[in-house]
């Protein structure tokens, strides 16, 4: 059963809402190089070809206000002088902002904001005397060339389009010397008709003008260059022009052509008679591209990876079962059969699994790209000269890791130009160039993905920072001076702490960083920061490579059942309880001459005094170590991440559950919320003072979701 008009539609418009933010990305690259080099002609032909596609994807979609302005705005750029005009990047900006809030307000059925101030600066393009020289001149050539065709010509090019050829209009000036004219049209004929197929022929034979040019739609492969060699007969064609009326397309949205008013003229520097088109080697190489490239909705791709996750669980029974199997009957032969066919699909559920994660996966680049334009804007706001440098873009992320990054990304970007990078007048006279550079990285790093934001600016006073929060009223003068430097630093962390002296559209109003923590934090991702007076800050963002699947390491604590994810594990000690010490009401251990910070989840074992045996879980969260008591090691586990929800379960310290093979639910702790817990916790709550418990007794209620050994609550 075939789709109706209006669904065909519909998904003509999705497709197009999709791909547009590619052109519009293209579009804001373009004007960026454009600005830093005035005036290139080759820059212009891309913009131009940028905004012709989206002019014709826009026009199939029925989106005429957007195709009439994208129209408006290519015609100018095809005007003899445009080039030339200072303010073309400015108006490529304009015009990509826009379209932007065009295609917004068209998806969401809103009302389209006004495009006349945008008309006229693209006026002010055709206002130079060049200008009105090349648009008299192409209007002329095109009311000479024009031709009425069809509607059964225009879907037979479209058609053409459609099966990846090339729709070109040939052109041949008959020479006037010809004894045959009309066997020399019909010869010139059979020429063009032996490189594709002929889709429109004008004049009429019978007319008065067939004697002196001939001119042809044709659908082709072939280039530009072999069809005027195959129609430059001797004595017969005196001139061949060829012009590229629509190039060829594979996928995705289909330009509606405006073959009477949108024939293009050679451009500058190109062999006269050929059009612009790109070369049959290269169009052949993108289309076999495009045909290798299939687009699918993410939360397909999250039902595969959520069913692959459902397997992974069924291995964990089935090898449960087959470890319960073989206690029962050890001699059993069938138990080696087993074995072999659990081994096999392990196998290849494991190959299953790596290949669905590789598919969520893209490149930062993605994420990356969006910045160069922001960068400028934000500079411009704040009177900057800032640089872009972009490394690492190749880097796989999480495609629903790198969506989530992106507003704490931002913020950091924002704040690097705003807050890090001084004014051009302040860097001169600090001996340092006019030009601040804010850097973007990204690497991996094991099982995590890093993402760096640095630039070369003032750094971060640390003392102000001291100062801004005895004046907020977070701290006292007594305890802001016992902080160490990285503690200090993580104040800017604090919801509303800011230490910007006025509001600005860009910065002061205490809201950001603490966002990016947040965000950070429901990631299972971790931020860390270094400055250096006067020579910069670098902000260190460690990410989970993907949110679904995870080793982790399992463990007890009171008689239930925890896990955290196993990257975060630098090692595995054993002491005792005595080795534990209390330093300013906060238990610390030394282990080998180093001094780590305890967290625990549960009460001290055994009686004070007594020398109990501890299992210590020296982890990382940040830059920090610390060591994590727990009372026993379940171990090693490949846990599928379950989310909770927040109406039946609400605490951040956990940031999900997982089922294992025997039925059994597993919580796993968000270690850098259990960090940021106890950093909050008064000192007479630390250690063992009153209760004796890191964790109140409200967060181990909330924690305790699984029923503890032996069934009691």
């Amino acid at each position: 059963m075939t789709n109706s008009p209006d669904e065909r539609g519909a998904e003509l418009r999705d497709l197009f809402y999709e791909t547009s933010q590619e052109l519009l990305q293209a579009l804001n690259d373009e004007a960026l190089k454009l600005e830093k080099r005035p005036g290139d002609e080759e820059i212009v032909r891309s913009v131009r070809r940028t905004v012709h596609t989206l002019k014709g994807d826009s026009a199939a979609c029925g989106l005429r206000e957007l195709s009439e302005l994208a129209h408006q705005f290519e015609d100018a750029l095809s005007m003899e002088g445009a080039a030339a005009h200072a303010a073309v990047a400015d108006i490529a900006f304009a015009a990509a902002d826009l379209f932007c809030e065009m295609i917004a307000a068209y998806r969401k059925g809103h009302k389209l904001p006004s495009t006349k101030k945008l008309s006229k600066r693209i006026e002010e393009l055709t206002s130079t005397p060049a200008a009105k020289k090349s648009r008299k001149k192409k209007s002329a050539s095109l009311n000479k060339h024009a031709a009425d065709w069809t509607e059964y010509e225009k879907l037979a090019m479209l058609q053409a389009q459609a099966n990846g050829q090339d729709v070109l209009h040939v052109a041949v000036k008959i020479d006037p010397h010809c004894a045959m004219p009309i066997a020399g049209r019909q010869l010139i004929q059979n020429a063009v008709a032996s490189m594709g197929p002929v889709l429109a022929v004008r004049p009429d034979a019978k007319s008065a003008a067939a004697s002196k040019h001939v001119e042809f739609v044709l659908a082709t492969v072939q280039t530009p260059q072999q069809i005027i060699a195959k129609c430059k007969i001797p004595t017969i064609a005196e001139e061949v022009t060829v012009d590229l009326l629509y190039q060829a397309t594979s996928a995705g949205a289909q330009a509606v052509p405006d073959l009477t008013s949108d024939s293009k003229e050679p451009e500058a520097g190109k062999e006269p008679g050929i059009s612009s088109a790109a070369p049959q080697s290269e169009s052949q190489f993108a289309a076999s591209t495009l045909e290798n490239i299939l687009r699918v909705e993410a939360s397909r791709i999250d039902s595969v990876l959520n069913l692959v996750g459902e397997l992974i669980i069924g291995k964990s029974m089935l090898q449960q079962a087959l470890n319960d199997f073989a206690k029962r009957y050890p001699k059993d032969l069938l138990r080696g059969k087993f074995a072999d066919a659990m081994a096999f699909q392990a196998r290849v559920l494991n190959d299953l699994q790596r290949s669905v994660m590789k598919i969520r996966m893209v490149p930062v680049d993605q994420l990356f790209r969006r910045f160069p334009r922001m960068v400028r804007d934000v500079a411009r706001q704040c009177g900057r000269e800032v640089d872009l440098a972009l490394s690492g873009q190749e880097t796989d992320l999480d495609k629903g890791i790198l969506d989530a990054i992106a507003e704490p990304l931002t913020h950091l970007v924002r704040n690097a130009v705003s807050h890090g990078i001084e004014s051009p007048e302040e860097r001169r006279k600090l001996g340092k160039s006019p030009h601040g550079t804010v850097r973007l990285n990204a690497y991996h790093q094991g099982n995590q993905v890093v993402v760096e934001v640095s630039d070369d600016g003032r750094g971060i006073d640390v003392q102000k920072i001291r100062s801004k929060a005895i004046e907020l009223g977070l701290m006292t003068a007594e305890d802001a001076a016992q902080l160490t430097e990285t503690e200090t630093l993580n104040l800017i962390f604090r919801p509303g702490f800011s230490t910007a002296e006025q509001v600005t559209e860009v910065s002061g109003r205490g809201v950001g960083m603490d966002v990016v923590q947040s965000v950070l934090q429901r990631l299972k991702a971790s931020v860390s920061l270094e400055t250096r007076p006067g020579q910069g800050t670098t902000f260190r963002l460690k990410l989970p490579l993907t949110l679904a699947i995870i080793k982790a390491l399992l463990f007890w604590v009171e008689q239930r059942l925890y896990a955290i994810p196993l990257n975060a594990v630098l090692e595995i000690a054993r002491t005792v309880e005595t080795e534990v010490h209390q330093v300013d009401n906060y238990e610390v251990l030394q282990l080998r001459n180093q001094v780590l910070p305890v967290l625990r989840l549960g009460r001290p074992a055994g009686e004070p005094g007594r020398s109990s045996k501890l299992f210590v879980l020296v982890i990382t969260v940040g830059e920090r170590k610390y060591g994590l008591i727990v009372d026993a090691l379940e171990g090693e586990e490949e846990l599928v991440i379950k989310a909770l929800d927040d109406h039946t379960f609400s605490t951040d310290l956990v940031s999900g559950a997982s089922i294992l093979g025997d039925g059994r639910v597993v919580l796993i702790l968000n270690l850098s919320a259990v960090v940021e817990h106890v950093a909050h916790l008064r000192p007479q709550e630390m250690g063992r003072a009153g209760s004796g418990l890191l964790l109140t007794h409200t967060d181990r209620t909330r924690l305790a979701l699984t029923p503890p050994v032996g069934g009691q609550a």
